[in-house]
């Protein structure tokens, strides 16, 4: 192995690090940029402090422009932005995409329910990754492809590795990010069964500060 110097700093040691086997993947380029790992977040503190090489930025609401340009405003890596597929759908999506590519975006992210319809619709007006999630091996993968798909995200829970292996079977050269699960070996099983990048979750700002109060509470 090579001998990697590395340099934390006093006030930047507590930064979050993506565990060490997402490595393990082989990546994928956009734009020249090799992506292996990306935090699934929207809080503006964790993304700045976290070495992950790209942030997926979805959450359980209507998708804003806001909240997008304020992610894309925080972090210095690509951001992958949410614009809708279950609630928010249709013209609307479009547009959000759209949007989102102005503001700066690597990629939108749809959701399971989307239509294919849309998809195209959407590939009709960026110019940057459509990225349409899986949630079961049942859903119709060729059909999200021929639309227009660029990347499959599989969100499948505990089922992830063994939907990552049916996708990987029958589209070898498709590009695919996955969850990663809970544990490394989780991840490991994942990347065994063929993503090529890895979403982690970091733990939330109140964890976080629940560890460090009582460190500060144990001084007195």
């Amino acid at each position: 192995m090579k001998q990697i110097p590395s340099y934390r700093g006093t006030l930047r040691c507590h930064q979050l690090n993506v565990p060490v086997c997402i490595r393990e993947c082989s990546g994928i380029l956009v734009f020249g940029r090799r992506i292996k790992s990306l935090a699934f977040s929207t809080d503006v503190a964790i993304i700045k402090n976290i070495n992950a090489d790209a942030i997926i930025a979805v959450y359980p609401f209507t998708p804003q422009p806001a909240i997008t340009q304020a992610i894309i405003s925080v972090t210095d890596v690509p951001v992958f932005a949410g614009v809708g597929g279950g609630t928010t759908n249709g013209p609307r999506s479009v547009r959000l995409a759209e949007y989102a590519e102005h503001q700066g975006a690597f990629g939108v992210v749809l959701n399971a329910p989307i239509s294919n319809d849309t998809i195209s619709r959407i590939k009709e007006v960026v110019d940057i990754p459509v990225v349409a999630t899986i949630v079961s091996d049942q859903q119709d993968f060729a059909s999200r492809i021929a639309a227009g798909a660029d990347i499959l995200n599989v969100s499948g829970a505990a089922r992830t590795p063994e939907i990552v292996d049916t996708i990987r079977q029958r589209f070898p050269e498709i590009p695919i990010i996955a969850t990663g699960g809970p544990t490394e070996a989780d991840m490991l099983r994942t990347i065994h069964a063929g993503a090529n990048a890895i979403t982690y979750t970091p733990p939330t700002t109140g964890q976080l500060f629940s560890k460090m109060m009582g460190e500060y509470r144990d001084r007195f």
